[in-house]
């Protein structure tokens, strides 16, 4: 069964056995997080969330991603700036959808 949830401003399209890259949560590894924002489930649209629709993830790790680097340039002017960030994120697997 697929489902919409939200977390972190952003929307995933999931199943049961489904493992994502969310935005940072709190929880240890092997912890259980329940969203409770579902927005698309069992066939039903929300208007804007199901109302009593959960969807229910086991964290399976925190990480942080690869490291994206933003160059800042002007010509004519000698200005150059380089900046690196690396964002973090929560791994986690749908365990009911």
């Amino acid at each position: 069964m697929l489902s919409i949830f939200e977390s972190g401003g952003k929307q995933y399209l999931v199943s049961s056995g489904d493992k994502v890259q969310v935005e940072k949560l709190e929880g240890e590894a092997g912890a259980t997080l329940t969203f409770d924002k579902v927005l698309y489930a069992d066939g039903k649209v929300g208007k804007p969330y199901v109302p009593g629709a959960a969807v229910t993830a086991k964290v399976i790790k925190q990480g942080r991603g690869a490291k994206v680097h933003v160059l800042k340039y002007k010509a004519k002017s000698k200005y150059r700036r380089k900046i690196g960030a690396r964002q973090a994120y929560t791994e986690i697997e749908i365990v009911k959808a």
